[in-house]
């Protein structure tokens, strides 16, 4: 059964950065978004993420060490938005 979270999370990353050769299902949910040539993101990319999540999630993310902890992979945004929201984290 697949996460509906881990889903909307990968649409959302394709469509606030623009990853128009990339689709939704092709990103792995372990794979490190950042700091790999993959995707080729950087830290633009990360902050303009980092605001879109804010604004559809209602969490705040408010060091650069959060961070890299919420941004390390689509299963570790996950769990850092159920988290903040209080929800059960896997």
């Amino acid at each position: 059964m697949s996460d509906p979270l881990i889903a909307r999370l990968k649409i959302l990353i394709v469509e606030t950065l623009r990853l128009d050769d990339i689709r939704p299902e092709d990103i792995p949910d372990d794979e490190p978004l950042f700091g790999s040539n993959r995707f080729g993101l950087d830290s633009v990319d990360a902050l303009e993420l980092v605001v879109r999540l804010e604004k559809e999630y209602g969490i705040k993310i408010s060091s650069s060490e959060e961070s890299r902890e919420a941004l390390s992979s689509v299963t570790g945004l996950a769990a850092f938005i159920r988290a903040r929201q209080g929800g059960p984290a896997s």
